[in-house]
């Protein structure tokens, strides 16, 4: 509606601006003339030279018609219409005149030669007619405007202080939408109860909470369960951002916290639901200039309308955000925010019910397992998994396969984790076979490694800012990792470099991001996880993110012989886990080298092509294996693919026949052709079952038998097209006659 509000009012300004622009035109040029301008002493030269037939003279103005064979007016028709029709005309004076009537005097000019002095006759046109009620609409248009024009910014000065919040009264969310956050839907559906039956409570002396604050990372859901909330209590869900109450004058967010509240009152029960709350609550007096700034006061004012001298019943603040740390200890005290839900990132039980509602209107083939799919996407939140299913989704279409299968899903997770793969990038042979035994190398150690996690896949193809990559992938959803573990991951990570060392007599600079993360894990070991032989349970850092307003002004609580200790206990651990990795592939060098190999063949294998070299397989072998794997997998999809074409044309050969009984019915076709098309579905039917029992086939008969099939197609398509044609006119003839019965 204000699209077409805001287009209808451009229309009207554009019309406006060409309405003044051909006034203007009009006003200042001459369009209609054909009159030619002269001066006067070029018509006293003319009147001494005998070629003045008539003249004309009103309001300063002259007219000159010339003798018949100097003027461009010939015939008696049109030189009886001076002086509308002149050859010349020109602006007198008082002294040209007088010496104009000089030269007719002295030249003795004739009664052929007439002065007119009469009024002139009336020959105004319409437009002439018509310009000063132009001018005047214009004068009275622009009027209006510059009205109109003040009238708005008043209005949008008095909306200023407005709230920006959007209103929806019918939200379609449930709680059976969500899946992976039961008990964070239990604390949320208390809330329901109090707004849908507040009396049960009230009876108890139960208040109903002021607030809620959901807390999670980017992704979990938190908007999600907000709107699930109102949608079940079936009230107004109030929406709107922390960052809408901020702007650069001073009061306008103060002035907006009111006006939402006062916009709640008018429609409670109600939810107001403030996303990225900590845009406008972070801790007063955190500023490193200080001062009572806009976003202070805005705060202040939220701290009064949750929990202040008005009673705000039936009102209930719902917040999200994921930076609980940083927001003002006022705003989180029992009365603002009665309740804190963290919503965490979903299990592997959490993250099957993610998948299987995502998935609900996606073709999945059958051998996608959602068990393992939830079990290796360890980590994932909601959206990463929407993210997933949908990236697996595009792949699955542009490959023109009509389900998503396996292999979809997997490119789809890597794509969520590590970006697309770069298979157009240019790499030479030397890189291909550096990358190939670094993360042979890799592969090697993390699958020998007791505490590692499975190795599931492996490949030199870049993608995102790796040349290639290793991913391991948990089977079960650990939230405590054992030191043993720490260290056979670090291992991990070094297997890369050290496979450079032994196999290439050289190393290159691909491990820097295996150097850095290494490096993290072990002086985090020390200073934050107490896995030190030598300091043991002790801490010497933090693990929460420096809040400047805050921190600034901190500190290391140790000393520079313990920072330097510190970090002989990281290189302790850095060597003691370098020379363990390098060990085992020194012990297993022909399964590097077999790797790699397999590698530059294939580009890209799996877990299970990784299990087969271990166990003593030839890389000739797993080839073959892993061809026969293709082979199968395209088999499938073709006989996938043909079932999904089946089925379509299965769909149009039912369509038809349902519009054929319809124009039976209408008349439009007869019992004989309906019984045709009856006839034809039944063959078409008959055929794709036999292409259907074949399989491997495509779905077409012989070049011969489609071409018959194309001509009876067409023809029963052309008759129907004719008799459509005839039965209209029959119903336009009748429409006529009964026209004319009424008249």
């Amino acid at each position: 509606m204000n699209n077409k509000k805001k287009s209808s009012f451009s229309f009207i300004y554009a019309l406006i601006i060409l309405l003044i622009c051909i006034l203007a035109i009009f006003a200042f040029v001459d369009l209609g003339s054909n009159i030619d301008e002269t001066q006067p002493s070029n018509v006293i030269e003319m009147i001494q030279d005998g070629q003045v037939e008539e003249l004309y003279f009103y309001n300063g103005e002259g007219r000159v018609l010339l003798t018949v064979d100097n003027s461009k007016f010939k015939t008696e028709e049109e030189r009886n219409r001076f002086p509308d029709n002149a050859d010349f005309y020109f602006e007198y004076t008082s002294t040209s005149l007088e010496l104009i009537l000089n030269a007719v005097d002295t030249y003795n000019v004739t009664a052929e030669n007439d002065i007119v002095w009469e009024n002139p006759p009336v020959r105004s046109s319409w437009f002439e007619t018509l310009m000063p009620i132009l001018y005047i609409a214009l004068a009275c248009v622009a009027v209006f405007l510059i009205f109109r024009m003040f009238a708005k910014s008043n209005n949008s000065a008095m909306q200023f202080g407005k709230n920006k919040a959007r209103v929806t009264s019918d939200v379609k969310v449930r709680f059976s939408d969500i899946a992976g956050a039961d008990e964070e839907k239990e604390e949320l559906q208390e809330i329901v109860e109090f707004l849908k039956h507040p009396q049960r409570f009230t009876e108890l002396g139960a208040r109903i909470p002021k607030g809620v604050l959901l807390v999670g990372n980017p992704g979990t859901g938190k908007t999600l369960l907000a709107r699930a909330v109102a949608g079940e209590s079936n009230v107004p869900f109030l929406s709107i951002s922390g960052s809408d109450f901020v702007e650069m004058f001073v009061g306008v967010g103060a002035s907006r916290v009111r006006d939402l509240f006062d916009q709640a009152k008018k429609c409670q029960p109600c939810i107001v639901f403030i996303d990225e709350i900590d845009a406008v609550g972070r801790q007063r007096g955190a500023g490193l200039g200080g001062g009572n700034d806009e976003r202070e006061q805005t705060l202040n004012q939220l701290l009064v309308e949750m929990d202040g001298f008005e009673a705000n019943e039936g009102i209930i603040v719902l917040a999200a955000t994921n930076r609980a740390d940083v927001l003002d200890p006022a705003l989180l005290r029992p009365g603002r925010f009665d309740r804190q839900i963290y919503v965490h990132v979903p299990d592997v039980k959490g993250r099957e019910g993610i998948i299987r509602i995502h998935a609900k209107n996606k073709p999945i083939s059958d051998d996608v397992d959602f068990v393992t799919l939830a079990r290796i996407t360890s980590g994932f939140t909601g959206a990463d998994i929407e993210n997933m299913l949908n990236e697996a989704a595009i792949i699955a279409a542009r490959n023109h396969r009509p389900k998503i299968i396996m292999q979809d899903i997997t490119e789809g997770i890597n794509k969520v984790i590590m970006g697309p793969q770069k298979k157009s990038l240019l790499m030479t042979d030397k890189d291909k076979l550096i990358t190939a035994y670094h993360e042979s190398g890799h592969a090697i150690v993390g699958k020998l490694m007791e505490h590692c996690e499975d190795v599931q896949e492996v490949s030199i193809i870049p993608r995102g800012m790796a040349a290639g990559y290793t991913m391991s992938r948990p089977e079960s959803d650990d939230n405590h990792m054992g030191k043993l573990k720490l260290n056979d991951e670090i291992a991990m990570m070094m297997g890369g470099r050290l496979s450079e060392e032994l196999f290439m007599d050289d190393i290159s600079t691909g491990a820097s991001n295996d150097i850095k993360r290494a490096t993290e894990v072990a002086r985090k070991m020390v200073t934050l996880w107490g896995m030190s032989d030598k300091f043991g349970f002790m801490s010497f850092g933090s693990e929460e993110e420096i809040f400047v307003g805050r921190d600034y002004q901190s500190k290391n609580d140790y000393s520079e012989t313990v920072a330097a200790e510190i970090d002989a206990e990281v290189k302790k651990i850095l060597d003691y886990n370098y020379a363990r990795a390098k060990k085992i592939l020194q012990e297993n060098k022909k399964y590097v080298k077999e790797m790699a190999e397999l590698l530059l063949e294939k580009n890209t294998i799996y877990k299970e092509e990784v299990d087969m070299i271990l166990a003593g397989k030839s890389k000739e072998e797993i080839i073959t294996h892993m061809d026969e794997q293709e082979k199968i997998r395209r088999e499938e999809e073709q006989k996938a693919r043909i079932e999904g074409e089946i089925a379509k044309k299965m769909k149009e050969i039912d369509q038809k026949v349902k519009t054929a009984e319809m124009y039976l019915k209408e008349g439009i076709i007869t019992q004989k052709d309906y019984d045709l098309i009856l006839k034809e579905r039944d063959n078409a039917l008959k055929k794709l079952e036999e292409n259907k029992n074949v399989g491997e086939q495509e779905i077409k008969p012989n070049e011969q038998d489609s071409e018959n099939q194309d001509t009876k197609d067409k023809k029963t398509t052309k008759d129907l097209e004719q008799k459509e044609e005839q039965l209209d006119e029959t119903k336009e003839q009748q429409k006529e006659k009964k026209d004319d019965k009424k008249e």
